[in-house]
């Protein structure tokens, strides 16, 4: 069955699901003209997804997907970490935009069962998971729901594990691409396969169609994962750069002004392995030499990336973008889908 078939969607391209850049015009833009739309939940609340699923079914009468992480087991709560240092480290940041250091909350993040619940009682067309295998249970739940899922790997052993899962698809996310590395069988480290590298190998590996996501942004991208043996492509920083998108205007600008400037991992922004355009607050963290474990991290620079995105200022946010950062070119989400699909095989 081919990706189209499995998902409901006229053109195998689907958006990369943004955690906390997603929007409802870009998904419901992609998803109407023919690709699947995802947004990306992380960190909502229960009542926050219904609402935003409300909001994404108003929005468009097609498929669309939305996307939440799976606890892998080694994330902290606030009664397990000690703040301390790494608030040292980006006390200058706080400073400089005029922002108090914050106490810690009572949880950094919401309940992953009561996400998925939540998720699994609005019904969208797909849900997809990054960060781990989803269980037999919620597989079979899903399905009773007549809502597909997809799974993302990094490796061929995350591959196998998520077809012997039952995923209805599999995207295979290449070192290239932007944001988290969502690697879970192993360190991220020692996860990161190029996209050619990895996608036919997967695609020999498992049963599901799979998807080329990392360094895709032009029709000579789709063209070559549909090669290497891809159902379908996933991309993310070409999408992010329109203005549909919810990131900031500098964000937005700071893609548009890649050119030459080289993407780089690190864990500096969420204490996880992401990648991004490097900036003042990644460089301030990364020289203090103290980061808080995910995502107490996370948590900490959110409370300065947030004034910063209000006041446009790209060197404190997290400027996420994918080694093809200097492919994305177009400022319209229609455009932008338009080239895709001139790379699909005829």
């Amino acid at each position: 069955m081919s990706l189209r078939d499995v998902l409901g969607i006229e053109h195998p391209i689907i958006l990369g699901p943004f955690g906390g850049l997603s929007s409802v015009e870009l998904v419901a833009a992609v998803s109407d003209a023919g690709g699947l739309g995802s947004y990306g939940l992380y960190g909502y609340t229960a009542d926050r997804i219904r609402d935003t699923i409300t909001q994404l079914r108003a929005a468009t009468e097609r498929p669309f997907a939305v996307n939440l992480w799976l606890p892998v087991g080694d994330e902290v709560t606030p009664d397990q970490v000690d703040l301390t240092a790494a608030s040292a480290v980006a006390e200058p940041l706080f400073t400089e935009l005029g922002v108090l250091v914050p106490r810690p909350p009572e949880r950094f993040l919401p309940s992953s069962d009561e996400q998925l619940q939540a998720v699994l009682d609005a019904a969208p067309a797909v849900l997809s998971v990054v960060y781990g295998v989803p269980s037999a249970d919620l597989v079979t739940a899903a399905h009773e729901r007549g809502i597909r899922i997809t799974g993302t790997v990094t490796t061929v052993a995350e591959a196998r594990a998520m077809d012997a899962a039952g995923v209805d698809a599999i995207v295979a996310s290449g070192a290239e691409a932007a944001g988290h590395r969502v690697s879970f069988l192993a360190p991220a480290e020692q996860s990161l396969i190029g996209t050619f590298a990895l996608v036919p190998q997967v695609v020999d590996a498992v049963s599901a169609p799979v998807v080329a996501a990392g360094g895709i942004a032009d029709r000579r991208g789709v063209a070559a994962a549909f090669a290497l043996g891809a159902a379908g492509v996933q991309v993310g920083t070409a999408f992010l750069r329109t203005r549909q998108s919810a990131a900031s205007e500098a964000h937005r600008q700071a893609i548009a002004d890649a050119g030459d400037t080289t993407t780089v991992l690190t864990r500096a922004m969420s204490g996880r392995l992401s990648r991004g355009i490097p900036n003042r607050a990644m460089r301030t963290i990364e020289d203090g030499g103290a980061i808080a474990p995910f995502p107490a991290q996370n948590w900490l620079t959110g409370q300065f990336r947030a004034e910063a995105g209000k006041r446009g200022l790209g060197d404190y946010q997290s400027l996420w973008a994918g080694q093809s950062a200097a492919l994305a070119t177009r400022a319209d989400a229609a455009e932008v889908f338009a080239e895709l699909v001139a790379g699909l095989p005829v």
